[in-house]
């Protein structure tokens, strides 16, 4: 069993910026990787498979146009290239929609690092080829603070699998999986069923209910603020649109609006945190109980969401969210 393990990264301001670096490597060759698909699609070609698209980036390396690739590690762009690859096979064979570009505004920024080259200690992660200097002060670049000491596993024999490192907004997070056993119980009590809704989010069939978190002051308070802090963000675009002597409507971003939009984010996330939160102790409690099974019944949420009154009450209580971690907790226990 995979355990996956995500600690947030305290980058200083030079390797912020090689962060951001790295994650735009990884875009360019998802996209380019995108691009020698469809192109060799249209010509009537066969499906191209992730070597030969890495044997084709490997011989672009060497033109003088695209020399700054060997500053990055080939790891980043080996894995973005499959990555691509991925997404096309998962395309034909109908598990998902035609792949899009990254866009580096819209997408999330995210790259790869090697399991043998990545090293992680109970307060650093170093990172490979950051910095490619080996000089010894500059080879500090390359070592990165962890923001919660001892949270992922270190030792000789454990292994990571699929180390990514991803910026969501505000923070860089570092996540990795590690093989674990599973727990086997002795003893279990008697099953239990669920039912999720709207008034409370979970009512247990031992009686046990839990309350709709959204309905509590703390949240309404913040929902208010964040609410004050759009209004007052829209009015700042509308103040700064200007026309273009085509006619188009552009808006200029002021550094008065780049906080407005950080403080917006900090919000959202913060509404997000205690929604995730409050499940994830719902849960916990629920399974520390050791119940024979869990029985939930199947919601058609996309139905329950065309009612106009009810979708955002719907959409706040996240119960997606609620079965994920109940199958995984499950899983583990």
């Amino acid at each position: 069993m995979i355990k996956t393990y995500k600690v947030m990264l305290l980058p200083n301001n030079k390797q912020r910026t090689k962060l951001f670096e790295c994650a735009g490597v990884a875009r360019w060759a998802y996209n380019w990787a995108l691009e020698q698909q469809q192109t060799n699609y249209k010509n009537g070609g066969k499906f191209l498979s992730d070597g030969e698209l890495r044997k084709k980036l490997t011989e672009l390396k060497q033109i003088e146009e695209y020399a700054w690739l060997n500053n990055y590690s080939n790891n980043i762009t080996k894995q973005a290239i499959k990555d691509a690859c991925i997404a096309f096979k998962n395309f034909f064979e109908g598990r998902a929609k035609f792949p899009k570009f990254k866009s580096k505004k819209r997408s999330k920024q995210s790259f790869y690092q090697d399991t043998d080259k990545i090293i992680i200690t109970e307060t650093l992660v170093k990172i490979e080829k950051l910095t490619t200097s080996k000089k010894k002060n500059k080879q500090k670049l390359n070592w990165m603070k962890l923001a919660e000491t001892g949270r992922i596993p270190v030792g000789e024999n454990i292994k990571y699998s699929n180390p990514r490192i991803t910026f969501d907004g505000l923070h860089w997070w570092l996540s990795v999986g590690i093989e674990e056993k599973e727990i086997k119980n002795d003893k279990y009590t008697e099953g239990i069923g669920i039912d999720l809704g709207v008034k409370d989010l979970a009512v247990v069939s031992t009686g046990e209910r839990f309350k709709n978190i959204n309905k509590s002051n703390k949240v309404k308070k913040l929902e208010k603020r964040l609410k004050r802090l759009q209004r007052k963000l829209s009015k700042k675009y509308e103040l700064n649109k200007m026309k273009t002597e085509g006619g188009e409507c552009r808006y200029r971003k002021t550094k008065n609006i780049k906080k407005l939009e950080i403080l917006v984010l900090k919000g959202r996330r913060r509404l997000k945190n205690i929604r995730h939160n409050y499940i994830h102790q719902i849960t916990a409690s629920l399974v520390r109980t050791k119940p024979a099974y869990v029985v939930m019944e199947s919601l058609n949420t996309s139905g329950m969401l065309k009612n106009k009154k009810l979708s955002k009450s719907i959409q706040e209580q996240l119960f997606h969210e609620f079965k994920r971690q109940i199958e995984y907790k499950c899983a583990w226990n």
